[in-house]
């Protein structure tokens, strides 16, 4: 048999709630590690009593009861694993694993019994609940009736706050069952009563979240926060870590709190507890005890008297009280000689701790994050600035903190402190590239070189031309009334000496037509590119497709493989997961693949030839079609111009050449629209009066 069973994905009921986590079962006894506190509970194997297999909504459990009356419940087991766990604790524990079904009746009348800390409803010799006493956070006797309340579940949706217990009165005269049904609870229940006087109190201390002043009164079993407005009681059974750590500016003290669960105001909820102490404020402190008990509680941790600094002296109490110890920051020292990182987290500036085990970041929203916790990190550039980056923490859960603004000064110590702690780095190979030019960085002023920001205008500049191109002649012709002008005067320019307006112009304005006709006869030709541009975006249904590369070859035979492997993995994850296989594979199965791409760009490349052979002769029939579109168009235009600007007697010519011969010939016939077109340009020289001083001088 094996020295030691673990067990993934077990489910621990605390409080009402289920917390994932690990299960491991030893010789030594059992140890459940939560995954989302990190919070580590053993049993030892001498202090089990008794243990119970049955049938739960998650699967199967187990019920452990030891021997100082705790009770743990961990369910998420299966069903072969019966035999097992059961085998397991005969030898090496000596305690016999019963299994025991819940009775599922429905019956809501039956007998209670108090084991441990716990209430178990039975009906019959099978129970049909059990309470955890320590989740009762208020007992209220009746005339023959018993009510409970309940901790608010903060992980859950739906949370049992009250039941009440209705209890016959008793024939004997052994005493009222109600009230011993109520001691009975009372003496194993969470509820926080303030009897007695408290041990010590600290008056008018800040405290940053919740954010007051509030006075802190020491009582044995729990800390009450007294303020203006709230008050909030906190067992010490609560308190999961504290953590004593220094501010940046070297004069202040943070002590933090860290609480399971958390401490509620309405839908807040406060993980936290943070003071803020300086380091100049001292006190004396007297404690409300005799020295013997004292000495018989803390066994030495605390005298009755002591002075010193307020923080010293409030996390030596809280220290002493709760029994566990203070956090404070490692070796890490930054840039500027301080044991923290300034940095923005969501939209609050705040200070960043590296410690021996996590980080921690305080103080709005304060964040813990455990080394154990973390699937990796990442350092990217800083969105506004080159001046800083940011700092990425994904945990394994999922979640992702950003830190952003940290100084280009402390990536260099932040960089080795995470190497020196074996965490994985996103973009190592990058970032180790990197490092020499960080340091090399920090000397150089604000106007250094930014290549990204210059690829960045660049493109600006040429998607800037491109909306020139497509919009702008339109735009600056109907803008720029000069230029309507221009053309204008170029339609009535072919014939300046029919009219007699024209006659009397002087040399100044024929100058200033001639520099008129430059910039309005290059018009069409800028407006004939955007449409050859239109025609590209069209491709050829019939052209060959590209061939794969040897990956995409690869990847496409190996997608299946690899979705078995994986299952449930998503596209994304699919892809980095075939990038990561492709980089490990060796030279020798990378050149099966790479014979197939060139098989298949051979094979393209044949195919394209034979298209482009095939392509001149539609690409041929395309080009006759437009030219014979332009000759149509050229002569319309003639049109056009003519009948605006020429005298009335060029007008009928005109069109009584056109309408018998050149539409229908140039359709029909390429011979006979030239000979037309020749005829054409005859009869127009006969009829019109051209601006050569030749043909003026023959009429």
């Amino acid at each position: 048999m094996a020295d030691t069973l673990e067990f993934n994905d077990i489910y621990q009921e605390v409080k009402g709630s289920m917390n994932d986590g690990r299960l491991r079962v030893s010789r030594v006894g059992l140890m459940y590690k939560n995954s989302k506190t990190g919070k580590v509970e053993n049993i030892a194997a001498a202090d089990l009593a008794e243990g119970v297999w049955r049938r739960v909504a998650l699967g199967y459990g187990i019920k452990l009861l030891t021997r100082s009356g705790h009770v743990y419940k961990y369910d998420g087991f299966r069903e072969m694993e019966f035999e097992k766990l059961s085998d397991y604790f005969k030898t090496n524990f000596n305690v016999e694993l019963a299994e025991k079904d819940l009775c599922v009746k429905g019956w809501n009348w039956g007998s209670v019994k108090f084991g441990g800390q716990l209430l178990s409803f039975d009906v019959g010799d099978q129970p049909a609940f059990e309470l955890p006493l320590s989740n009762v956070s208020q007992c209220t006797p009746g005339k023959n009736e018993v009510t409970l309340e309940f901790h608010q579940n903060d992980d859950s949706d739906v949370s049992l706050m009250e039941i009440r217990f209705y209890v016959p009165p008793n024939q004997d005269d052994g005493g009222d069952p109600v009230e011993a049904f109520v001691q009975n609870v009372l003496s194993k229940a969470d509820v926080i009563q303030a009897t007695g006087d408290a041990v010590c109190i600290f008056r008018e201390l800040q405290c940053l979240t919740p954010r007051g002043r509030y006075d802190i009164r020491i009582y044995p079993s729990f800390l009450h926060l007294h303020g203006k407005t709230f008050d909030y009681k906190i067992p010490y059974t609560t308190v999961l870590r504290l953590f004593l750590l220094p501010h940046k500016d070297q004069r202040q003290m943070f002590f933090v709190i860290s609480l399971d669960p958390p401490i509620k105001q309405g839908q807040t909820r406060y993980h936290f507890l943070i003071l803020l102490f300086s380091k100049e404020e001292e006190i004396n402190l007297t404690l409300n005890m005799s020295e013997e008990e004292v000495e018989k509680r803390f066994e030495g941790k605390l005298k009755k008297t002591m002075s010193g600094c307020l923080y010293e002296m409030v996390s030596r109490v809280m220290k002493a009280l709760v029994n566990r110890k203070i956090t404070v920051p490692g070796n890490f020292q930054g840039h500027s000689g301080a044991q923290c990182i300034t940095c923005s987290y969501k939209a609050s500036s705040g200070l960043l701790y590296p410690l021996e085990r996590g980080f921690i970041y305080v103080h709005k929203p304060p964040v813990h994050i455990r080394f154990d916790e973390v699937n990796c990190v990442n350092f990217a550039r800083g969105t506004t600035t080159t001046r800083s980056f940011d700092f990425e923490i994904e945990t394994k859960q999922g979640s992702q903190y950003t830190f952003s603004s940290i100084e280009r000064e402390e990536y260099g110590k932040l960089f080795d402190f995470v190497n020196a702690k074996k965490l994985v780095i996103k973009n190592r190979g990058l970032k180790e590239g990197m490092k020499q030019n960080y340091d090399d960085y920090a000397d150089s002023d604000d106007d250094q070189h930014d290549a990204y920001l210059e690829r960045m205008k660049e493109e600006g500049k040429i998607r800037e031309n491109a909306d020139s191109d497509d919009s702008g002649d339109e735009t600056d012709e109907s803008f720029n009334p000069g230029e309507e002008e221009d053309e204008v005067a170029e339609e009535f320019d072919s014939n300046p000496s029919a009219s007699s307006s024209s006659a009397g112009s002087d040399e100044e304005e024929g100058e200033k037509k001639e520099k008129q006709k430059k910039p309005v006869k290059t018009k069409p030709a800028e407006r004939k590119p955007r449409k050859k541009s239109e025609g590209k975006k069209q491709k050829d249904p019939a052209a060959p497709k590209r061939p794969m590369s040897a990956y995409m070859l690869w990847l496409n035979a190996s997608r299946e493989k690899i979705k078995s492997e994986n299952p449930g993995i998503s596209i994304i994850d699919l892809s980095k997961k075939a990038g990561e296989i492709w980089k490990t594979m060796t030279r020798d199965k990378k050149e099966e693949w790479d014979g197939k791409a060139e098989e298949a760009k051979r094979a393209y490349e044949k195919a394209m030839k034979e298209y482009k052979e095939s392509a001149p002769s539609e690409s041929s029939k395309k080009s006759k079609k437009s030219k014979e579109k332009q000759k149509d168009e050229k002569p319309e235009k003639r049109k056009h111009k003519s009948s605006k600007g020429s005298p009335p007697a060029k007008t009928p010519t005109k069109p009584s050449s056109e309408s018998f011969k050149s539409k229908e010939f140039v359709s029909s016939d390429e011979s006979s629209s030239e000979e037309s077109t020749n005829k054409k340009g005859s009869d127009e020289e006969k009829a019109s009066t051209p601006p050569s001083s030749n043909e003026s001088g023959s009429d």
